[in-house]
């Protein structure tokens, strides 16, 4: 009998995990595939993922869409955004349609999800989960193990490849019958409950619109960009991004784009900062100013800041309340 191969959606989540063991349980070898929109969450999460996979015997693998996301989806989602700059629908569409590329070009014979019915409102309803099946040409590929007793029967299930039997019912926002699971498969570590999208999150949303609002040819490199720092948007239109703490300053250090110059404070610890490289004298004199409100300085005396090899020697702010007007939060 042919061993039959699946390709999953994995969120690294509690619900695709369990999605995939249910299946995996059936014999049924399983690649887990996480795509990465840029839009994920700030901290790297590749040991929590092969952590799970190795938990459950699926082969974890990680597909950058990043580009094709923003050029087909973020700015243009067919079916809108949710709450905040969330395009809920369409980005559940273009993954099913990444993933069956990926399920052609391994040979697998369907794909399965963790969505469970009635979850999320927007994207876990009855209607969303239909429409995903036909914007991204899935209808029949798709087995939601978590909800399939309450779902259409699948290619998977009227061929006999998944026992239908054996798979679950759940609908609704408890999760109690997951709770359940995790016991029974001796599951460990997973996350708790979340979105996990920074696009549901209302500050990123802010962050969003007001960066597109002054630069409308966005693109991969600016994504880290507005995923750390204090934004600020400067008087004649500069961006202004001040480290809040250690581990932000790491991260605005190990940007690369070519739309921003650091700056960091000589002689005296300071944050990591970035800004718009075509900023004004003025935005720059005032960045410099600002930034050095963040330290312990004395407004009465003048330091020094390094706008990469640009040297710039002003006074602080009088007061931080100077510089947090212009927040973009």
């Amino acid at each position: 009998m042919q061993k039959r191969k699946a390709i999953a959606l994995f969120s690294g989540g509690l619900d695709s995990t369990l999605a995939m063991k249910l299946i995996i349980n059936q014999g049924i070898d399983v690649i887990a595939c996480n795509i990465n929109t840029g839009f994920g969450a700030t901290k790297d999460r590749r040991e929590h993922m092969q952590n799970m996979c190795d938990q459950v015997g699926a082969e974890l693998r990680i597909i950058d869409i990043q580009s094709e996301y923003l050029q087909s989806v973020l700015f243009s989602p067919k079916h809108g955004y949710g709450k905040h700059f969330n395009p809920c629908i369409d980005c559940h569409a273009k993954m099913f349609e990444v993933a069956k590329r990926i399920m052609e070009a391994e040979g697998a014979d369907f794909l399965i999800s963790g969505e469970v019915l009635g979850q999320r409102p927007m994207s876990q309803n009855g209607d969303a989960l239909r429409t995903v099946l036909n914007e991204a040409n899935v209808d029949g590929l798709l087995l939601r193990p978590m909800s399939a007793k309450r779902l259409e029967p699948t290619i998977a299930e009227k061929e006999g490849w998944v026992d239908r039997e054996k798979l679950e019912g759940i609908q609704g926002r408890s999760r109690d019958r997951q709770m359940e699971l995790v016991e029974q498969f001796g599951i460990t570590d997973y996350e708790s409950p979340g979105g996990g999208c920074l696009l549901t999150d209302a500050n990123f949303a802010i962050k969003m619109n007001d960066y597109i609002k002054y630069d409308d040819n966005f693109d991969v490199q600016d994504i880290p960009i507005l995923k750390w720092g204090r934004h600020l948007r400067l008087e004649e239109g500069a961006k202004l991004i001040i480290g809040r703490q250690q581990d932000e300053n790491v991260k605005l250090q190990e940007i690369t784009n070519d739309k921003f110059i650091h700056i960091k404070t000589e002689g005296i610890p300071g944050p990591h900062c970035l800004l718009s490289k075509n900023a004004s004298e003025a935005d720059k004199a005032f960045a410099a100013r600002a930034i050095l409100t963040y330290c312990k300085t004395d407004p009465e005396q003048e330091y020094k800041l390094d706008f990469e090899g640009e040297t710039i020697q002003v006074h602080p702010l009088a007061s931080r309340s100077e510089a947090a007007k212009y927040s973009i939060l």
